[in-house]
Order: C-alpha cells, then structure tokens, then sequence
C-alpha cells in the first residue's frame, strides 16, 4: 500500500467527518474512554512522527463549533483533518454550518456504543436522512463502526418484569447491518479501542478508503491538466452560413375561379329556363356540367364513355326526364333526351327546368356544381335557408344525388365522384376531344381545350376569347414561343391545378410560360420546384453540372420571379467557393457581386484567419482523423 502512496505529491490533504458517539455511557466513574478517531492517529502505524504532527484541540474549532478537530500527517505526506461532532444537539444548533462541512467531506465515520441504543436511534433518525440529502449524487465512502462489547451476550435475556438486566438495551448486529445497507455504508464491530481493532482493523480500512480518494483526486487533477488548452493560436471559428429566403406559392383559387365564370357570361353554352313561363334562370357551361353530372351528359347529347364516365344507369335517365326536358336548337320545341344530338355552332342549348323545388334552388345547385361538387355542407345549408318544409329539402336533395350520378345517399354528407389523381372532375376533361370547343396547335401537334375553363383560370385568355382578337372566332390556334411539353403542362395546370415538373429546366421553361400568360400561382410554384431541386444536389453535383446557376439567376430576374431571385443570389452567396470557381461567375452584375462577397461564405474574414492559423500549426496536425 505504501508504494502505491509514492507517486502522491507533498501536501495531499484527505477531510475525515466522523458522527456519533461511540463512548460507552455504562462505564464505572472514573473510567476514561478515548474516542474512535484519537485512538486511531494515536495507534496507527501510518501516522508518521505522531508527536510532533498530530495535535488535539480541547476545545470545539472556531470556524465550525459543533466539530472538534484532529490533524495529523499519514504515510509521511499526506494530511489528514477530522472533523467530529459526538452529539446531535450540537450539530443541530449551528446546522448550516454543520451541514456545508458534511458536504465537503472526502469520507465519513459514524459511531456509536452497541450499549448504548439512545445513541443508535440519535444516528439513524437524525444523521442518517441527513447524508441521504447531502450525499444523493456523491459517491462519499462511509464506515459505520459499532463500538464495545454488548453486556448480555452471555445467555439469553430474563423474562421477569422485575429483573433490570434487559438486552433490549443493546443494538444488535442485525441493525447496525441494516443501517449500513441504507447508506451504502461498511459496517465494522470493534469490541475494544486496543491496538488491533482501533489501529490495524478500523485503521486499515480508513486507509484504504483514504488510498482511494487520494487515486481519485489525482485523477480528476490529471484530467484538468488535459483538458486545458495549449499555448499557440486558436483555430478559427466557422460561422453558420445565413440562413436562405423563403418562397411561398399563393393558396389555390380554383373552385373561386369557376365560381366566378358562373357568375359572367362569357363562352355561356348553355341557358336555363323555367318550363311554364319561359323565363331565363341561368346561364351555365356544358363542359362544367358535363364534368361533374352524368344527367348533363345524358341531356347534352355527349356520349358517357367519351367523357369517362360509365353507361346511363335507367335511374339517370328517369332524373333525366322528370328534372329536365331540352329544346331542339331549329326548331325550339322540346325533345327527348336521349335522342338528343350535339352539333358544332349550335346557338346556346336551353335546358327547361320542370322540377318546381329545383327550380327555386337552382342557383344554389349551380354554385355547388361549378364548386366541383365537394361542397356539400353549405349547398345544405343554402337550401334549408331558401325552403322551410323538412319534406321539401329531403325531397330537393335526393333530387341532386341523382343529378350527381348516385342512387343513394346519407343526407348529412354525399360521397365525391372524383377522388383520384386527376383531384377535381374538370380535371378528367384533360386533353380530351369531348366538347372541344378550340383547339391549339404547337409545334405542330394538335391539343384539345375547352374556351370555359381557360377563361376561368388565365386571364390572358379570358381576355384573348373575349376581345376583337382572331383567337375570338378561330377554332385552332397557334402557339409560338412555347414548346409543345412546357404548354401541355401549362394546360394541365388550368384543368387540374397540379404541375409536377421533372427537372430545373423543365421547371424554368413553365415558369416563362406562366409569366407569359400571367398566371402567378403557378409561377410561384415553378419557383418552388426549382429551389427543391437546387436544395437537392449535393456539392459535388452542383461542382459538375453544366446547368448555369448564374444565367438562371438572369431569367429569373427577366421574367419577373422575383422570390427566385432574391433566393438565387442567397444560394450562390452560400456556395461562395463552388460558384466563384465557374466562368459564369464573372457575368454577375455589380450590385450582384458586391451581394455576394457581403453574404459570402465562409467569409473572406474566417479564410484570412484560417490562413494566418496554418502557418503556426503543422499541416499534418490539420488532417481529419475520421476521414
């Protein structure tokens, strides 16, 4: 033990907190009992040069007062101060105090007389929640040291209510045991302070405690040594790079757009009228009602397997006929409706409405037709405003299912005919020759629309179809400029109101022609797609990909993308030095250069200090050991 203690410095000090009293109160007068502690220093053969080093006080310390203190030097070198308190009461009256001295205890020795059960209860009652609180989150050894010999061990106890001789007096083992296992604690007998029990049986086990906590103060001294920094410079600190704008695309307005075409009069197809008087209720678009109602289908003259939908169910055509009756366009008399026939150029087709409830509540069945029929709550809602007879509202909204294709029907919420891919029912319309009223031609191939729903969703058009343009009266028309992919998305996006573009160019060239035909939504959303892209390649692509971030950059600001832009120079600012490293670099504007060495990074600051931070340190110091 003692060579392990060679490699302690001068002056280690180890603080010792002992507790308790383990003078026997049952010795004759004029017996003295040394305490546990000064019989220890004064015993052991570790302390060094007793006389000269270790020293008593009589008096309690001044700075603490409950605790009388020992000193003394063991092994030679190492100082060791014990603090001990004999009795609650003085602990208790300079508590504070008494408490900060037990929390800076290395080790902690509590003693009591096994004769003497007051004191036992004093130290499991008082002292013990005491070290539990102080001691929750240290790893402080403790020693638990029963003192003297139990007077009744001889034989067992006398029952007599008269006899004094009770070893019920006595604290067993059994509790000094299970004292010792509720503080983590080592329990030790010592049946006399002699020579071998006080000096060499409880000494060599404080020794070894004390052996312990001076390892573990070199340790965490060692560690300290470690962990503080070398002389030299400081490696420079890299910033975080700034954080990029955000774009944000504007919230749909696709059923407010349809909406809206219900409520003007352009590219009408369709007039409905009250069967008795005559009179005009509404104007409406076939391709509209085609889309969302197989009876429309029926009534129009359209054949249902063209536009996607199934055969007439027998149902259909009933509502068909007690709903609606449509006449003839040369004649102007009513025919039957499934004999009619569609021709091009017909004058608007008048649909005579016969059903009384639906032709006080058409307009609301219009609004929630045109709406995509998804709307069904506030068509509900309308209707139960407009009619005041339970049976008359039931009846009306049966009526509608059927219009919407469905022979049955909760009255709390009707199910939706379209909930595929193509989201909306406009949207099976797509591309389709059914009820073409135009038709455009680019780059030579031929691509069927519908008038309506261009002017609901582009203004541009709205105004071309309209106005004393030749795009007015022309059924083809031609399209320059715009490849025939980029505006059969473009088409796409005004019937479905999804685009998905495949790659940065592709997205580029839809965002042109969004801003040619001014639709903003989908620009916004072409700038979207393009940013997701670049975010999307890593450094190693965007270091060998011939597109140019730069030459984006210019289109973005000619044709108005302004989000795009502003990110564009943010994106080229945070790839300072994959981007300063093409030719197209140098094509940047000023303002746009001067942008970009401001918001560079790194910053030109962190590559001059990492600079100046390499000249004192050695390159081979520099490399990554994980890579």
């Amino acid at each position: 033990m003692r060579s392990v203690l060679t490699v302690f410095i001068l002056h280690r000090s180890v603080r010792i907190v002992a507790l308790g009293n383990e003078k026997d109160r049952l010795l004759e007068d004029g017996q003295h009992q040394s305490s546990l502690l000064w019989t220890y220093l004064g015993r052991s053969a570790g302390v060094h040069d007793r006389r000269d080093n270790v020293s008593l006080s009589s008096a309690p310390h001044t700075t603490f007062p409950a605790f009388t203190e020992y000193q003394a030097c063991v092994f030679g070198d190492v100082r060791v101060v014990v603090h001990d308190c004999p009795s609650w009461d003085l602990f208790d009256n300079d508590w504070y105090s008494s408490r900060n001295v037990v929390g800076q205890a290395d080790i902690i020795v509590i003693k009591y007389s096994v004769n003497d059960k007051p004191a036992f209860q004093e130290v499991k009652e008082n002292y013990t929640p005491m070290i539990k609180r102080l001691l929750n989150q240290c790893t402080v050894p403790i020693i638990i040291a029963a003192v003297g010999a139990r007077q009744n061990d001889e034989g067992p106890p006398c029952t007599c209510p008269l006899c004094t001789s009770d070893k019920g007096g006595c604290v067993p083992t059994c509790e000094g045991l299970q004292l010792s296992k509720e503080l983590g604690a080592t329990y030790l007998e010592l049946h006399t302070l002699n020579d071998f029990y006080a000096g060499k049986y409880f000494g060599g086990v404080l020794e070894y405690f004390i052996v312990q906590c001076l390892n573990q103060k070199s340790s965490e001294k060692n560690k300290k040594k470690k962990s503080r920094k070398p002389n030299g410079p400081n490696p420079p600190r890299l910033e975080q790079p700034a954080k990029l704008p955000t774009v944000k695309a504007e919230d749909s307005s696709y059923s407010c757009d349809f909406l809206r075409l219900l409520g003007s009069s352009q590219c009408t197809d369709v007039t409905f009228c009250s069967e008795g008087l005559g009179r005009e209720l509404a104007r409406a678009h076939k391709v509209v009602l085609c889309s969302t109602s197989p009876v429309f289908l029926l009534l129009l003259g359209v054949e249902a397997g063209a536009a996607g939908e199934g055969s007439c169910s027998p149902s259909a055509v009933k509502a068909a006929l007690n709903l609606f009756s449509v006449s003839d366009s040369s004649t102007g008399f009513p025919t039957d409706p499934t004999t009619r026939g569609r021709h091009p150029g017909d004058p608007p087709t008048r649909v005579f409405v016969k059903d009384p409830l639906l032709c006080l509540c058409l307009s609301e069945t219009l609004q929630f037709v045109y709406s995509g029929a998804s709307r069904w709550n506030e068509l509900e809602k309308s209707i139960r405003k407009r009619l005041k007879s339970v049976q008359e509202i039931e009846e009306l909204l049966s009526k509608v299912r059927f219009l919407l294709g469905y022979e049955k029907g909760s009255t709390e919420q009707a199910p939706l005919r379209h909930s595929t891919c193509n989201s909306t029912p406009i949207g099976h319309l797509f591309n389709s020759p059914v009820l073409t009223d135009v038709i455009f031609k680019v780059q030579g191939v031929l691509m069927p629309a519908h008038r309506a729903v261009l002017a609901a969703r582009c203004e541009v058009m709205a105004a071309m179809f309209n106005g004393n343009y030749a795009e007015a009266n022309s059924c083809v028309v031609p399209i320059h400029s715009v490849s025939k992919d980029t505006f059969l998305s473009f088409l796409e996006y005004l019937y479905t109101d999804t685009c998905c573009p495949a790659s940065v160019s592709q997205a580029t060239a839809l965002l042109v022609c969004a801003e040619m035909y001014q639709v903003p939504r989908l620009q916004h959303i072409c700038e979207v797609c393009i940013i997701t892209h670049l975010q999307c390649m890593p450094s190693r692509e965007l270091a060998s990909t011939n597109l140019s971030v730069v030459n984006l950059l210019r289109k973005a600001k000619f044709h108005n993308a302004v989000q795009l832009s502003a990110w564009l120079l943010h994106f080229i600012a945070s790839n300072y030095l994959i981007f300063s490293q093409k030719p197209d670099f140098l094509d940047l504007a000023e303002d746009e250069r001067d942008f970009v060495e401001k918001h560079r990074w790194p910053s030109s600051r962190y590559v001059q200090q990492l600079a100046e931070f390499r000249q004192h340190v050695p390159v081979r110091r520099l490399r990554c050991t994980v890579m």
